[in-house]
């Protein structure tokens, strides 16, 4: 049980829905930031405001999956507000405040650092990251359905990068047929690829790979589908970028070019919250009831 760690939940998707649910069933104290749109029916709950909320009581502070923008913005889906972690909240906290966020850009990173608070990101796990990988390749082919004019079998699908989404990804459409041809840097996990029985590339033939492809699904993020290398897809191709923002994706040349080129982080939130939100508040209940002992048995 987490009876009296006081616990603040700033912003998010649907996927924070289930994490409320179960932290409450497991009796913290709850400090709802950016919540307004939400119904009241969570016990322990409360609706705040970052000027209503005292975060020097806080033991933890739940960010979304996405983590904070370079400008400090918070995404919630639930608040018509835009919500804005600032210097002075997070200087107001206790030092013993752990912040726990799926994914940190550089600039959450120093914030917190700079701070001297310790930072949790659950997305670099290996556990969850595998298991929102499902939702993320379900969502990717419901994409590809909606936004290209082929069927996914025998459709020749590149996957560039080949960590643990890229791995559910190329799977998946292989399963349904299509040529999926794999690019990575890491000899290790070209060999994975083979085995397989995908095609493997080295990254530095992306550019060719890409002259026959229906669907370029980038998992890396940085700069990877670049000018030079839309330049030689073909016009009927559908770019999807996985990548936490800004994507991997020079999505200004595509435009220009007339390609269809999106932008998709975050499709577990959006095509199973429910799943996915479970996986996460089950992640975060274990290590929120680590760090509960650990900060009871400092006070006794």
């Amino acid at each position: 049980m987490l009876s009296g760690m006081e616990i603040a939940i700033i912003g998010g998707d649907l996927r924070q829905i289930e994490v409320i649910r179960k932290l409450s069933a497991l009796d913290a104290t709850l400090h709802l930031i950016g919540f307004n749109n939400v119904d009241d029916g969570f016990l322990e709950a409360e609706k705040k405001e970052f000027g209503t909320t005292n975060p020097e009581s806080l033991d933890a502070v739940i960010l979304p999956v996405s983590g904070m923008s370079t400008n400090n913005e918070v995404e919630s889906i639930f608040s018509g507000n835009p919500l804005v972690l600032e210097r002075d909240w997070v200087k107001k906290t206790s030092s013993n405040t752990r912040f726990y966020t799926g994914v940190a850009n550089k600039t959450l990173k120093s914030l917190i650092s700079e701070e001297n608070r310790a930072l949790i990101e659950v997305m670099t796990r290996d556990d969850l990251a595998i298991y929102n990988s499902i939702p993320t390749a379900e969502g990717t082919i419901m994409l590809v359905i909606q936004h290209t004019n082929v069927t996914i079998h025998k459709a020749n699908v590149t996957v560039v990068g080949f960590g643990r989404v890229g791995q559910t990804i190329a799977n998946k459409f292989h399963g349904l047929g299509a040529n999926v041809t794999v690019v990575a840097e890491e000899e290790a996990l070209l060999a994975r690829a083979y085995e397989m029985n995908v095609n493997p590339k080295p990254l530095e033939e992306l550019s060719n790979v890409v002259c026959d492809a229906d669907v370029v699904i980038n998992t890396i993020p940085s700069l990877i589908i670049t000018s030079h290398v839309i330049s030689q897809m073909p016009s009927h191709v559908f770019i999807i970028d996985l990548a936490s923002k800004p994507g991997g994706t020079d999505f200004e040349f595509a435009k220009k070019r007339s390609i269809k080129a999106m932008l998709a982080p975050g499709l577990p939130g959006l095509v199973a919250p429910k799943t996915a939100g479970l996986q996460l508040a089950q992640l975060l209940s274990v290590l929120l009831k680590d760090q509960w002992i650990e900060l009871t048995e400092g006070r006794t």
